[in-house]
């Protein structure tokens, strides 16, 4: 199973839209929740399945997305900048991806980060297929 967490306020939609239509080619378990205002999830296209927090306020969806996840070594893809996940990610068991254009220095510390505006979503599809992740083409 891969786990998806997505801080919708952080990422611009035009720089999470591929990421999101790749997820949606992903053939194994996929466990998306995204938290963020009501008018940044509804700026994109989620998969299938996808839970959808809508949280306005300061910090209440990095709260709402911090409370939906569940250590586990199934591999965890961050798509957010936000150093508060830091911590997160840095105590999750299994191999951990950032997808950010601009990763707070903590989290650049702690896992491998991909900025798909500037190198397209190779580095994600790579990424997936080394840790045994099958997206179609």
């Amino acid at each position: 199973m891969l786990r998806v967490l997505v801080d919708a306020d952080n990422v611009i939609a035009r720089r999470l839209q591929p990421v999101l239509t790749l997820l949606g080619a992903v053939t194994d378990d996929v466990q998306l929740t995204a938290s963020g205002r009501p008018q940044a999830l509804a700026r994109s296209t989620w998969p299938p399945g996808s839970v959808l927090l809508p949280h306005a306020g300061w910090q209440r969806a990095d709260a709402a997305l911090a409370e939906a996840y569940r250590p586990a070594e199934d591999p965890l893809i961050l798509i957010s900048g936000d150093g508060d996940f830091a911590l997160l990610v840095d105590r999750h068991p299994g191999p951990v991806l950032v997808v950010s254009g601009a990763p707070s220095g903590r989290l650049r510390d702690t896992a491998t980060i991909v900025d798909p505006a500037t190198e397209g979503v190779e580095p994600i599809r790579q990424w997936l297929a080394a840790n045994g992740i099958a997206a179609a083409d």
